[in-house]
């Protein structure tokens, strides 16, 4: 048996033995995200189990159409409406356990968790892990899972999990587009799932805050003396003015890696005065993962972020100087 059966059979086991599940992902969701939990609570609830959907963020308008999306409880508007704690928690997506963000409050002093989760910089931390580093995305792993508990795809769930493959693979575009990958998209397809118009809603449509924000970043973008690397930024008082929300700012990192010849994107969301968040994108030569690690965060190879609490300008000069000494060294 192979060690990633091995660890589908714990997986599956760790949920058949149990009842009562808290499911969380991570703070400010994105599609991946937001497919995996409900591609989970479906799961479970097909195996008859009880379970609880919960995160720190709300979840992104345009995934309101996902299968029970409506009963993901959030810090932000309900979430404290959850009176207890869960001894049985399923971590989606999360890279560290840092990533759950405050949900952690409705862990109970003895839970113990199943981190099911694809990217190359988790660490391990659940009783039981599933990891897929190579997958394109959570849900990628979840459509296995689903097949070793011996569950039969609807069209609910094959929504779900050809959103997270969708959203993770760029509509099927990035370097983790695998055969499997495409294998698997066959299947939902089969399984009901309108391609097409997800693609028009998830990749194609644009709402004017949106347009406004990428206006606004784009009069800023720089690069660096060698025109290898560039970034863009915006803030919270752009946000508002643009009339633009957090969901918007998804996408907005491609515009400066997708210049030709630029080897990493990046762009600088300031949150206050002294807080940062990076996303990083790359063109294969910089291992993105890596150079956010050594600022505290993670990710992937070619797609990674970071959250620093410093100046934006401060922030700006380290990220780049480091980026331009690991292509230096490249």
């Amino acid at each position: 048996m192979s060690m990633w059966a091995k660890d589908l059979k714990e997986a599956a086991a760790f949920i058949r033995e149990r009842d009562d599940f808290l499911i969380v992902s991570h703070v400010q969701p994105d599609g991946d995200a937001i497919s995996s939990t409900v591609a989970t609570g479906w799961l479970l609830e097909k195996l008859g189990k009880k379970y609880t959907m919960l995160n720190e963020g709300p979840v992104p308008s345009r995934l309101h159409y996902l299968w029970k999306s409506s009963e993901i409880h959030t810090l932000a508007g309900e979430g404290n409406a959850i009176s207890r704690q869960y001894r049985n928690v399923i971590c989606v997506d999360c890279a560290d356990y840092g990533r759950v963000g405050k949900t952690n409050a409705w862990f109970a002093p003895d839970a113990e968790l199943l981190n099911i989760d694809h990217h190359p910089t988790n660490d391990g931390y659940g009783l039981v892990n599933l990891m897929k580093f190579h997958a394109a995305a959570t849900a990628e792993i979840l459509f296995e899972l689903i097949d070793e508990l011996g569950l039969q795809l609807d069209v609910e769930v094959a929504t779900a999990i050809y959103t997270g493959l969708l959203t993770d693979t760029g509509g099927f575009r990035y370097s983790n587009t695998s055969p499997l990958v495409m294998a698997m998209a066959s299947r939902l397809l089969e399984a009901g799932v309108n391609g097409p118009e997800l693609a028009e809603h998830l990749l194609e449509r644009m709402t004017t805050g949106q347009l406004r924000i990428i206006q606004r970043g784009l009069s800023r973008l720089s690069f660096s003396e060698d025109q290898k690397i560039a970034w863009v930024w915006v803030n919270s008082e752009d946000l508002e003015e643009s009339g633009a929300t957090n969901e918007d700012l998804e996408g907005l990192v491609n515009y400066p890696r997708n210049v030709e010849g630029v080897e990493v994107g990046m762009l600088f969301k300031q949150n206050g005065q002294e807080s940062v968040k990076v996303s990083m994108r790359s063109a294969g030569r910089v291992n993105v993962a890596a150079v956010a690690q050594h600022f505290g965060g993670g990710g992937h190879v070619r797609a990674a972020g970071c959250r620093l609490t410093e100046p934006l300008p401060e922030v700006i000069n380290q990220v780049v100087a480091y980026v331009q000494k690991a292509l230096d060294d490249e």
